[in-house]
């Protein structure tokens, strides 16, 4: 037996000779862009004199997701050309590949909503998806596998009848229905970690439906009993969670919703009230919101003027 100091560490043995590598490039360059991205954009918004301060063309803010997405392309094409051996060509592309993401992830707020939402409550969606990000990848570096991947890949390695097909096939439908239902039942955590332990799929699938999800809209309109259920189980335990998980967001991130103390970053006020029209607007008698606001009218009709939201309304009621 070899002595213990000449043995291979669990560095080299569960990343290096598993070709894990590049992966751990990715994972570490990830977390420190985003770490320094976070401090910068905190150093910004508290106008500290000796930081350099916002990237600016002209009157035009480049936002750091757009570095991002040229890091993305770059370590991606790279990736792609770059030859097998040696591996360090792989790990670099990565590297920047995990840079752009960072930057790219950051700033997931912006892209879902198209508008600077960074420092408002909408923009912890960021965050999520950082720390969502974050958390899968972490997984795969210690060797979890998506359910259903080890099936697939034993099958082709060891090839099968006709029974063993389908059974392979049965496992699959029934994992993609359990993880259907649990995201029809509004458990996202739930469902995207059930990737990797697919007991979660079973755990949402049978379990009680968030209030608001379209699992309860569908299924608990007749059954009172079990929405109050529902929405007694998301006070008692969601709730807190979700306000434990966004003071951890907001202490890692900076906070969200409140004015810099150089007086910077102040939310823009709310619109104003659209004006209630007789049998169209919010105040209809049936309390049930008008047709526009239905239709995203509303939004429109504040973010582009009144007067060039009229004719497109007169052309919808054509």
């Amino acid at each position: 037996m070899p002595p213990l100091a000449s043995r291979p560490g669990w560095f080299a043995t569960q990343i290096v000779h598993t070709g894990r590598f590049p992966l751990f490039c990715f994972f570490v360059a990830f977390l420190v862009s985003f770490g320094f991205i976070r401090m910068s954009v905190r150093l910004i918004r508290a106008q500290v004199r000796w930081w350099p301060g916002n990237v600016t063309r002209g009157d035009t803010h480049l936002h750091h997701m757009v570095f991002g997405v040229v890091f993305m392309v770059a370590g991606g094409v790279a990736g792609f050309a770059l030859p097998l051996h040696p591996p360090g060509w792989r790990a670099g592309a990565a590297a920047l590949f995990g840079i752009g993401t960072a930057l790219v992830l950051d700033e997931f707020a912006l892209i879902l909503h198209l508008r600077d939402v960074y420092w408002s409550s909408a923009g912890r969606v960021s965050i999520d998806a950082v720390f969502i990000a974050a958390g899968v990848t972490a997984l795969l570096l210690l060797g979890v596998t998506p359910a259903g991947v080890r099936d697939v890949a034993d099958y082709l390695r060891l090839g099968g009848n006709g029974a063993a097909l389908a059974s392979l096939l049965l496992t699959l439908a029934a994992l993609f229905a359990l993880a259907a239902i649990t995201l029809l039942k509004g458990k996202i955590w739930t469902g995207l970690f059930g990737v990797f332990l697919p007991l979660l799929f079973l755990v949402g699938a049978v379990r009680l439906a968030r209030p608001h999800s379209p699992w309860a809209r569908w299924r608990y309109q007749g059954k009172p009993g079990k929405l109050a259920r529902a929405r007694r189980r998301e006070q008692r335990w969601r709730e807190p969670a979700i306000r434990t998980r966004t003071r951890l967001e907001d202490l890692v991130a900076g906070y969200h919703d409140r004015p810099s103390e150089a007086g910077g970053d102040v939310q823009k006020p709310p619109d104003k009230p659209l004006p209630v029209r007789p049998g169209r607007g919010p105040g209809r008698p049936d309390g049930r919101p008008g047709w526009w606001v239905m239709s995203g009218y509303a939004g429109f009709r504040s973010a582009a003027g009144a007067s060039a939201a009229r004719p497109l309304a007169r052309m919808a009621l054509r």
